[in-house]
């Protein structure tokens, strides 16, 4: 199965709460708060991000975070590369920090790289607008009701 680790999950929750209001500073307590996570789980997630390139941290009384580009400009690639290191699904596949133990021996070597670049290019094709977006579409349609089906024609 592949999945995406639990901080880079907190990572994408705390980014697409910043890009509902782009510019504004947010503390870590505040971003707590705002998501339901724990604070010393944002501050660890906010510090991520931060030296990624995503955020940008500013001190003093009137501190805090905020975004470093436009959600649109902000990709699912780079926001689990901040969090997580680079998108390497196998040991074998470049960007890997993982040695494999049989690599020059495998079969399939080098071919894990095609697998590896696809996900990837899927990965940079949506960006924080896109799930932003779609977070706010769900929260528009949340309890309305589903449009009826058209009732079939009888026989005569």
């Amino acid at each position: 199965m592949f999945k995406l680790s639990r901080m880079a999950d907190y990572g994408v929750v705390v980014l697409s709460r910043m890009a509902r209001q782009p510019g504004e500073l947010v503390t870590a307590v505040e971003m707590a708060q705002r998501t339901g996570l724990p604070q010393p789980t944002v501050a660890k997630t906010l510090k991520l991000l931060t030296r990624g390139g995503l955020i940008a941290s500013h001190r003093g009384v009137q501190g805090g975070y905020s975004l470093e580009r436009a959600p649109e400009q902000v990709t699912v690639t780079e926001i689990i590369t901040a969090l997580d290191g680079p998108v390497a699904l196998t040991a074998c596949v470049e960007g890997s920090d993982d040695n494999c133990a049989v690599e020059s021996l495998c079969p399939i070597r080098g071919h894990w790289e095609r697998v590896n670049e696809a996900v990837k290019g899927a990965l940079d094709a949506v960006t924080l607008a896109d799930l932003t977006s779609a977070q706010e579409d769900a929260a528009i349609n949340f309890g309305r009701p589903r449009a009826a089906k058209a009732a079939a024609p009888a026989d005569a």
